[in-house]
This record gives C-alpha cells, structure tokens and sequence, in this order.
C-alpha cells in the first residue's frame, strides 16, 4: 500500500455488499477499488461503465490466433526444412547406392556437380506454392504461412 493512501471504511447491508462483490468480479477489481471508482464516478456525476473484461478476452483471442498462425508457420518451416534434407539425403544415398565404395571426397563432389540442377528443380517446386519469379529473381510470397502450406 502506498504511502498516499487512507483507510476508509463503510457499512454497507448485506445485500448491497453482496452486489458490489458480483460487480467486482464483472470489473475484475477488488471491492475497495470497486468503492473508490464509484464514489469518483458519482462525484463527477457520469455512469462509470467499465469493460475490461471483454476487452481483455478479445486481446486473448488475438492472442490465441496469433499464436496458432505462429505454430503453423513454425510446423510449414519444418516440414520445408524437412524436405530440403530428405532430398539432400537421397542425393548422397543414390549416390552410394549407384557407386559402392565412393569414397568421401566422391560423395562431396556428386553434390556439387548435382546442385544446380536440384537448385532448379527446388525453384520450380516453390515457385508458384511460395516463391514468385520476376525477370530471374526470386521472392517469397506473403499467403504461404497463411495458406497452411503447398
């Protein structure tokens, strides 16, 4: 409690203290604050209507939406990320299969003689799903969280 303050108390019947308790909970305030914000309402003479309640359920809706959007990206990122390694994987594994024995050095150079082609077959897998192409450059395109993938 600060410093500022002073105790006050009131007496209030049974009945009107049960209804100040009620409203509290509608105002998520304690019934001391809930006494302040009247008596201050009534001095000023206006109708002290306070929805914070309502207000703060729609900010955990937003929340919660927002939160849901960011797992579905989060899920699209990986399942992306997945794929990017699958395909890196089966390279190396035809690879091997194709050539028993190659050896590291082999295995290193197959990827790279590879890449552009699977650079180019990547391209034309996203582009359209979560790329756009103009005049040779490459952008990602804004609905491909939004979407739920491709």
């Amino acid at each position: 409690m600060s410093s500022d303050t002073q105790p006050s108390m009131t007496y209030p019947t049974t009945g009107q203290y049960e209804r100040w308790k009620d409203r509290t909970a509608e105002f998520d305030m304690s019934v001391s604050e809930f006494m302040q914000a009247m008596v201050e309402a009534g001095l000023k003479k206006f109708d002290a209507t306070v929805d914070p309640d309502e207000t703060n359920q729609k900010l955990r809706e937003q929340r919660n939406d927002l939160k849901d959007e960011l797992d579905r990206t989060r899920a699209r990122i990986q399942t992306l990320e997945d794929r990017l390694h699958d395909d890196e994987r089966n390279t190396v594994h035809q690879y091997v299969e194709n050539n028993p024995g190659a050896t590291y050095d082999e295995i290193i150079q197959h990827v790279i003689d590879t890449v552009p082609e699977r650079v180019s077959d990547h391209l034309d897998e996203l582009e359209g799903e979560s790329l756009t192409a103009d005049d040779g450059a490459y952008y990602a395109t804004d609905d491909d969280a939004s979407d739920g993938g491709g």
